[in-house]
């Protein structure tokens, strides 16, 4: 027998029945507005002249109504635009590239895994299982005294690094950007676990000799997610006070943390984290408006520290020989994920189109009051965001937030050849892949970016920018020298 009716589900393509069903929800006012207006104008047009005339002759108006009509718009002007947030704009920003000369490639950090950890080959074994699986590449750097045969983690050492990271980074910085050290207003550092006296961003001012009134802050101990933790910070700073720059350096020094003990949960930090570092200018001036790179639109951050798991999944303790290291739980990931659903919660009716949030609610509504096991409904952050920073914690974390939030190989590409080239670079790694894909000449004018970081405590923050222009390839990139041969091919487990 003949089929009568066509077989939709072959003629019909779905995406674009979802795509018309976005643009009429999203369009909603307009498409009711324009008949509207239309309506009124065909109205206005019928009328004649002498009505026209007579209809405005019937308004009556005093100098009294007018005054105070135009006092009352002022007023509500003024108050509007006083109480409006002011724009807080990302003018450039710097990454670290550390030398050749720190490069440390799988063989060497095997080979120096042995002749530190010589009684124990389990521990070497381990280590070697976690490298091969991490994602990393042969050309992560790590600093000068951890090259030693022992490592050399001295406070002299520590202190090496973070001159050598921090003051590259700035001096590229005020390169890049023509900024003067006497134009800065506030300064933020945010380094994790090296936390020396004085602080690292006295250490700035003395080197830079910045002013005497300047406001500076030393944040420690708030782990990956201290990047936008600062970020934030420095908005609400800029908010009251105008006219200012504020810059912004993220970074942790490896040099006094590189454990050496047998503890396979704190031996998994030495095999991901390697060095980096990034400095940010932020400035609300109303003459960088035009020359930013990105204005910020949001900040959310979300911690779970009141929860006890979430609190010691990543904890710094002493292992039984005395030893110093940063313990990783096994309820890591499932802990992050719970906090990344606390802060999508709160981000997702910042950013979602209106499409997305009604079928949402929907679902929500259905498992309510029809059916529990309905599958909740995944909002499409695509429909939000062009470009995706994840924190280049590792492996897991990147393909953790690759599912959960529906995302192709392309959106991740950043964080994943980030991890490859530079490692876990902690707090400052969303700076290297926001680099890669302008170095990409990806980014155009609109775009939006969403920056998500994890860190202990436990913390889940985001930050969402908004590109103020199409932004061009450069010469002083920290990828200019390889990006041409990324992407490349990641296996799942690379045999040492």
């Amino acid at each position: 027998m003949p089929q009568i009716l066509p077989d939709f589900s072959n003629s019909v393509k779905l995406k674009y029945v979802k795509l018309g069903y976005q643009y009429l929800v999203n369009h909603i006012l307009y498409l009711l507005l324009v008949p509207i207006m239309v309506a009124i104008l065909i109205q206005v047009l019928r009328l004649g002249p002498d009505e026209i005339l007579n209809l405005w002759k019937s308004l009556h108006f005093d100098l009294v109504q007018i005054l105070c009509s135009s006092f009352l718009i002022i007023f509500i002007a003024t108050v509007y635009f006083m109480s409006k947030p002011r724009h807080v704009y990302l003018v450039d920003y710097a990454c670290y590239k550390p030398p050749v000369t720190c490069r440390v490639p799988f063989a060497t950090f095997m080979e120096h895994s042995r002749l530190i950890l010589k009684n124990n080959p389990k521990s070497v074994a381990f280590q070697m299982r976690i490298l091969e699986r991490s994602g990393l590449g042969e050309e992560t750097c790590l600093p000068p005294a951890i090259h030693y045969i022992p490592p050399t983690p001295t406070m002299e050492a520590a202190r090496g690094e973070a001159e050598l990271v921090i003051f590259s980074a700035m001096d590229s910085l005020f390169q890049k950007t023509g900024l003067k050290p006497k134009d800065i207003d506030i300064l933020i550092v945010n380094c994790s676990l090296f936390s020396p006296t004085p602080s690292l961003s006295a250490m700035v001012i003395n080197k830079y000799k910045l002013r005497s009134n300047i406001k500076s802050f030393n944040l420690s101990g708030m782990g990956c997610s201290a990047g936008l933790i600062s970020i934030d910070l420095a908005r609400d700073l800029l908010q009251v006070h105008p006219n200012s720059n504020a810059v912004v350096v993220s970074t942790e020094i490896i040099t006094p943390n590189y454990y050496q003990g047998n503890e396979r949960a704190m031996l998994l930090p030495n095999c991901l984290f390697r060095m980096g570092g990034a400095a940010i200018l932020l400035s609300n001036r109303r003459r960088n408006r035009s020359r930013a790179k990105y204005r910020l639109v949001h900040v959310v951050r979300t911690h779970k520290g009141a929860d006890d798991k979430a609190y010691s999944c990543v904890f710094e303790e002493e292992d039984k020989e005395g030893k110093v290291g940063i313990s990783l739980s096994k309820d890591l990931m499932a802990i992050a994920g719970e906090a990344l659903k606390s802060n999508i919660t709160t981000i997702g009716p910042l950013v979602l189109p209106a499409s997305e949030q009604l079928l949402f609610l929907m679902t929500l509504i259905g498992r309510k009051i029809f059916n529990p096991k309905w599958k909740p409904y995944i909002p499409d952050f695509k429909q939000a965001f062009e470009h995706f920073c994840i924190h280049a914690g590792g492996r897991a974390v990147i393909d953790e937030l690759q599912k959960n939030l529906q995302l192709s190989a392309e959106h991740v590409e950043a964080s994943r050849m980030t991890l490859h080239r530079f490692g876990n670079t902690s707090s400052s790694s969303l700076w290297y892949e926001l680099s890669y894909i302008e170095e990409k000449g990806r980014m155009k004018k609109g775009d939006r970016v969403w920056q998500i970081a994890f860190g202990s405590g436990f913390k889940c923050n985001s930050a969402v920018w908004k590109c103020n222009k199409t932004i061009k390839t450069t010469t002083d990139n920290p990828w200019t020298d390889c990006i041409d041969r990324y992407p490349v091919h990641i296996p799942e487990i690379v045999k040492l």
